[in-house]
């Protein structure tokens, strides 16, 4: 698989400034100028929890998934983040097993829809930073260029939870996929703790870096209307790599 894909709650953002490819200082910025429906469109998810039994605790979220740059920004993320959510991206059916609370903001501009990137540092969503503050962790899904990657890997996977990094770099291994921990790189380790990555209940989330021609072996037909229906085994093997990591993350974890 790996040689065919090669080949083919917390502190708000206070005066963001926009990144150095960024138009827009923060998503605020983006929604008062674009128009919601037209130039992007947001998509959420959060569980319903009641809890009326005086004798435990109810369960508590443990992760978010989040895509905040889905659509046409960086293509694949947003069908990557409903399926890791336990959703089936054309049809939204639970796939079985475990479901995710998520978040996703999408490009829907015909083109020219990196214009619309806002740096995950200057997220201010108020549910994006809801549902992560909420959380224990976050996965966020991101897109990015072979050559952004620095040749060191086809996912580089960053944030500041070094236990779900080593997960998640494990199972993807042994899915087929060149996957490498990125804490040391330059611009995508996912360090920083105002990255809504890390603004979780743990201070900690990891993200998925995945280089374009991986991205491009998940669809038969990669384009916004066609990708959620013709999802390919690569696709699915990614999912359940990432599924599967926090499963095992979630198995270890006491919530009193």
């Amino acid at each position: 698989m790996l040689g065919a894909i090669t080949a083919a709650a917390a502190m708000p953002v206070v005066n963001a400034m926009p990144a150095a490819a960024d138009v827009y200082g923060s998503n605020s910025d983006l929604y008062r100028a674009r128009v919601e429906g037209v130039d992007f469109g947001r998509r959420a998810r959060r569980h319903e929890v009641f809890d009326n039994d005086l004798t435990q605790r109810g369960p508590v979220p443990l992760s978010t998934i989040v895509a905040p740059h889905g659509g046409g920004i960086e293509p694949g993320t947003s069908e990557l983040c409903l399926a890791v959510a336990g959703y089936h991206p054309a049809t939204l059916a639970p796939t079985g097993g475990p479901t995710y609370d998520y978040w996703m903001l999408e490009g829907l501009l015909s083109t020219g829809n990196d214009t619309l990137h806002v740096t995950t540092t200057n997220c201010d969503d108020a549910m994006a930073r809801s549902l992560c503050g909420g959380a224990r962790t976050a996965l966020t899904l991101h897109g990015c260029t072979t050559a952004a990657a620095d040749g060191m890997g086809e996912v580089l996977v960053g944030g500041r939870h070094a236990a779900l990094r080593g997960l998640l770099i494990a199972q993807l291994v042994a899915g087929g996929f060149g996957a490498v921990d990125a804490s040391g790189h330059a611009s995508l380790a996912g360090m920083a703790p105002e990255n809504l990555t890390n603004r979780t209940l743990l201070s900690a989330g990891a993200q998925l870096e995945i280089v374009t021609p991986v991205r491009h072996a998940m669809f038969g037909i990669n384009t916004r209307e066609q990708r959620r229906h013709t999802t390919t085994p690569t696709f699915w093997a990614f999912t359940s790599a990432c599924r599967t990591a926090l499963a095992t993350w979630a198995a270890g974890q006491e919530v009193l």
